[in-house]
Formats: C-alpha cells, structure tokens, sequence
C-alpha cells in the first residue's frame, strides 16, 4: 500500500503557528527580564504572519486535506481572522498590565499562541478526532494560564475548579464522540453525516452520543446549567487572562458547534434544536437576572456573557443559513465587545490598585472623557442600544428565531434585553454621575490608547454600517 502524503499548503498557518510558539519558548530562556519585550514582539509578529498566510491562501472553495481531518473553507478563514485581530488586542492590552505585576513572561505569550493554535485546529476540524485534539490544546493552556499567578490563592483556586470541570466536560465530549464513532464507524465529520442521514434519530446511541457532545460543548461555551466554571474563573484569574478566556475562545467554540452539529450531524437537527432552545432560554435568563445583583466586574460580564451565549445559540438553532450568518455575526461582535470591556478593566488598573468592582468606574468621565466614553459605547453596544454593533447583532438572530416560527422565543429574548439593560446603564451612572474616588492620573501607553480607540469606534462602525461584516460571514458559510 503507497502512502500518499497530505497538501500541507491550507495548514501552513498553522504550521507557522505551532512552529514560532516552539522557537519562541526556547527564545525566552535565554532573554533576561528587561529583554522580555522581545518575547512579546515575536508573538504579536506570529500574530500577524499568520494572518498574512490566511489571507494569502484564503479559501474560495472548500479544500479536505490530513486524510480527512482537516477542512479549510472561508468561514475558517473569516473566524482565523478575527481569532488573530482580538488575541493581538489581548497581547498589547495586557503587556502593561504584566509589567505592573510582575508578571510579564513568557509562559504568558507562549501558551497564548499554543491557545491560537488549538483554535485554529478546532476552527477547521473535519472530524471529532480533531475537534478534540484541538479542544484540548486550548483548555490545557487556558488552565495553566489561570494558574499563571501563583503567589495568588483565588487564581490557584478558580485554575483548579476549571480544570477540574473542563475534564469532566472533556470526558462527556469523548465519550460522545465514541458513541458516535461506534453507531457510525468513523470519525469523519462528513461520513458521520453520511451515516447520521441513513439511520435517522431512531438510532439511540446515536441520539445519547448527541446530548454528550451537546453537554461537552455547552460547558465550552459556558451556557446554563454548565455555567458553573465561569464566573469564577473570570474573577479568580488575572485580569490579562479573563481577557484572553473572554474573547477570542468563543469564536472557536462558535466553529465546533457549526462543524459538530451543522455539518456532521445537521440529520439530527430536530433533536439538538430543542436541545439549544433550553440551553438558549435558561442562559438567557439566568445570565441577565444574576448579574443584576453583582458588584464586581469581572462577575458582572461573566454573567454577560452567559446572557449572550444564549443569543448565540438562538441563530444556530434556527437551522437555516440566514441563523447561522447571524449567529457567526454575533459571535465576532461579542468579542469585539469583550475585548473592549475587559481592555478598559485593565488600563484603569495600576501598580498595587486592581479594578475589581464597578464602583471603581466611578467619575471616570472626570477624569478621561475619552475613555468614559468608548466605556460608554462598549456597554451600549452590550446592552443592544440602537446604532450600536450589539443591536444589530440581536436583532438578526432575533429575526432568524421569527422566521422559523418561533415568535415567542424572539419575545423571551426581548424582554430578557431590556431586564439586561439595566445593569449595563449602572455601569454608565457611574461614569458619568458619581464623583471619582481616586484623583490619579490614568497613563496609558499611545498603542494602547490607539487600539483601544479603535476597538470602540469599529463598534460604532459596525453598528451604523454592519451590511459589510454581514455579508461577509452569510458569502463565508455558502462557500
């Protein structure tokens, strides 16, 4: 039997990545700590060649390659994109915040690039072999992430409840994928489907492989009831990590649910939808009441983002293209908001002050009209406020619900926006009309205050003009 090797060309971003991240750690070693910089420069430039050779080769027709485990298309290539833009954010944003800390090593940027890596992986995974192996690259570098502090007792505790659940999580998501692969016989997410559509919903272990995956996926993505890790971590984990948690992971995990449940097993689309409504509706709810009740920021936009993983789900259980354009739009526009949101934590922060609860926003106005500001449009853009990125995002995956009929779950989301609202416009009171408790000077760096501007006014942007985005990711999942 001949072997045949595999085309590396639609992987070479990935071998790039997977290869930089490497020199970059045996790099570090020999830097002292006043060369650290250097570390940083080498993984903001993998960012960036890694978006060259995605653009380059950007796919205009679906290419399989790895003996079927790998599949690069255009809405791989438009999330890769977006995975690089927010993880670039997430690098500068945090280089001071480390530095002030001490905290600014390499371990930091190397197990960010090996987390881009595993979301590049799950992003174009053709089968549940490599949905897990990239799963997996990305949670074990989240985990050591969390724990990257270790003179802190509350990060070594929420590193250790992550790991803990994620394995839990883990092990439903394998044993799911070993129940599909034995009423399939592959792990091929095309010949699953193939399979799927032969044998219907009346195969059982077909159906209990699904509520496993769903399960496993549902812990990723951090909807209610699997919700249980977040809002921890987001608190106990240094602030530069919650960031990186936060953003760019939520694309990937947007991609695992198009590739598991759309493309392998879209035959079973009856069951997994009602599977999605619940999740839909109880994270909708649950996220949106409890974080009306929080005082600490970071808790407050993990509630949040529970609240928007279930408008997420909402165009991906509409079952039809325009859902899942809309859905694809939302997950893009939400890390925009996340990286903004958590961006803002971290540059009011200072050396021994650390921006914990939302009274710390208070007066901000006062003291930086500017970044009172963009504060003002990321939690507009949040809440859903008309002309804002957030709004229009809602309204599309609000539409797609209507469209397939269901016109009461459109009006759940509604009212649970408005409930929502609330807390985003506390967020505001305090920047505009309470008195600053602190009088320092808030310094930011030129790039920093760039990129935070800019994170802002695409926001406004998108919202004023989203026809661009929109069809872009609706002409992306065509291809």
């Amino acid at each position: 039997m001949n072997f045949v090797a595999p085309d590396f060309m639609p992987v070479v971003p990935e071998l790039f990545v997977l290869t930089m991240a490497c020199l970059l750690l045996v790099i570090d070693v020999f830097l002292e700590q006043r060369q650290r910089y250097i570390t940083y420069g080498v993984a903001q430039l993998t960012l960036l060649g890694a978006a060259l050779l995605t653009l380059v080769t950007y796919a205009h027709a679906p290419v399989t390659t790895m003996f079927g485990h790998y599949i690069k298309d255009a809405m791989g290539d438009l999330l890769k994109i977006f995975i690089y833009l927010s993880s670039a954010a997430v690098f500068l944003y945090s280089r001071d915040y480390l530095r002030r800390r001490d905290l600014f090593k390499g371990e930091y940027y190397v197990l960010g690039l090996f987390g881009v890596l595993g979301m590049m992986i799950m992003v174009s995974a053709h089968s549940l072999l490599s949905v897990y192996l990239g799963l997996e690259l990305l949670s074990l570098s989240l985990y050591a992430l969390v724990a990257m502090d270790r003179d802190s007792p509350v990060a070594s505790e929420a590193a250790m409840k992550y790991f803990v659940l994620g394995s839990l999580a883990s092990g439903m998501l394998l044993y799911g994928i070993s129940m599909i692969y034995g009423a399939t016989g592959s792990v091929d997410l095309q010949v699953v489907s193939d399979a799927v559509a032969r044998q219907g919903a009346d195969n059982l272990v077909l159906v209990f492989g699904l509520v496993f995956l769903v399960v496993g996926l549902s812990f990723k993505l951090g909807a209610v009831p699997f919700h249980m890790w977040l809002p921890d971590v987001y608190q106990g984990a240094p602030t530069s990590v919650t960031l990186y948690i936060g953003s760019a992971p939520k694309l990937a995990a947007f991609a695992l649910m198009m590739r598991v449940l759309v493309d392998g097993l879209g035959t079973l689309q009856g069951d997994w939808q009602q599977m999605l409504i619940i999740l839909s509706v109880l994270s909708i709810a649950l996220g949106n009441l409890v974080a009306i009740v929080q005082t600490n920021i970071k808790r407050m936009l993990a509630y949040s983002t529970i609240s928007h993983v279930g408008f997420l789900l909402l165009g991906i259980l509409a079952g039809s293209p325009e859902g899942y354009a809309a859905a694809m739009f939302y997950a893009i526009v939400y890390v925009l908001m996340a990286v903004g949101a958590f961006g803002m934590v971290i540059m009011l922060g200072r050396t021994g002050f650390e921006v914990e609860n939302i009274d710390d926003f208070k007066g901000l106005n006062d003291r930086s009209p500017w970044l009172a500001f963009l504060m003002l449009v990321i939690m507009m853009s949040m809440a859903g406020v008309p002309f804002m990125a957030g709004f229009y995002a809602k309204w599309m995956v609000l539409q797609a619900v209507v469209n397939i009929g269901l016109v009461w779950l459109a009006l759940f989301g509604v009212v649970f926006s408005v409930i929502g609202a609330f807390y985003y416009l506390r967020v505001v009171k305090c920047l505009y009309f309470d008195k600053p408790e602190q009088s320092e000077p808030i310094h930011i760096s030129l790039d920093t205050e760039i990129a935070i501007s800019a994170n802002g006014l695409l926001l406004v942007a998108l919202g004023l003009y989203p026809t661009a985005l929109m069809t872009w990711c609706a002409t992306a999942l065509l291809n």
